[in-house]
This record gives C-alpha cells, structure tokens and sequence, in this order.
C-alpha cells in the first residue's frame, strides 16, 4: 500500500462519523486558509500579478514547500493543492487589502474553525489525529480533496 493510502487510511480512524465529516469539510480548508493568511502577514517582499493580486515572498515559500510534501505522496495531489492554495492567496489578498487589521478577520476563523473541530471530535469520541503526529495537519485538506478525484474518478 502508498504511503498516501495509508495515512488516509490512519487519518480516517478517527473521522467516521458523519457529523465530525460534514464539520471538517467546512473547517479544514477554513483553518489551512487562515494559517496562509497568517502568513500573508509576515512582513517580506511581495511580487504582484496582474488580474490577481499580491502574495509575499514568504507565502511563495511556504506553498512550495507544502506542495513539495505533497509531491513526496502524490503529484496530481501536489499539482492540484498548489493551484488550491494559489487561488486561496487571492481570497487572502483581498481581506488584506480590504480589512484594515485583517489577522482578526484570520485569528477569529481560526479559532471559531478549531473549536467546532474539537467538537466534531468530542462527538466522534476519538482525539484529532494530529495530536499522534504533526503531518496530520496537512494530510487533512489532502484527505477532503482525494474524496472529490474519487467521485470524478481520477486516480491520485
């Protein structure tokens, strides 16, 4: 078995019931939002994009990486959250933009997102995976978008 298929499979040990499912596919791709968002806030060069916007250094950098942890376990998985995370940067870019002190607007999703987390996970009855190992943390979002290549059929 791919290492991929057995950290879905770990991952899905403690995400089986469908409350604590319907609450991670809102708050997931929120919470890995808000930490790009985060981010986006640490001060660093930025280069802009015409109809786009502007993303920090930093941020280039950090996607980068994640996408290169993912590339480690799929690479259509990698390809596919690049552009994920690319189209997250220009929602992030408009709140800085429009939201004068924007970390708020991340730090309350942020919050809100992990305490209805620890909720779903307090009616599952089973602690949050990440809480056994720290990649768990990225294999999340990863865990969402495999349930969407499987309903179109694409293998990842």
């Amino acid at each position: 078995m791919r290492k991929i298929d057995l950290l879905f499979a770990e991952y899905a040990e403690s995400h089986r019931n469908s409350t604590n499912k319907l609450i991670h596919w809102i708050c997931v791709p929120l919470i890995f939002w808000t930490i790009l968002g985060f981010i986006s806030l640490i001060p660093a060069p930025h280069f802009c994009i015409s109809y786009f916007g502007c993303m920090s250094i930093v941020s280039l950098i950090a996607i980068i990486l994640v996408s290169i942890f993912y590339a480690r376990l799929s690479l259509l998985i990698s390809l596919i959250m690049f552009f994920v995370m690319l189209l997250m940067e220009y929602f992030i870019y408009s709140v800085n933009i429009h939201v004068r002190q924007s970390w708020i607007v991340f730090l309350s999703v942020f919050i809100i997102t992990w305490i209805l987390q620890f909720v779903g996970h307090k009616i599952e009855g089973k602690k949050p995976s990440f809480l056994k190992d720290l990649q768990f943390l990225l294999i999340g979002p990863i865990w969402l978008l495999s349930f969407i290549l499987k309903k179109a059929g694409i293998k990842y």
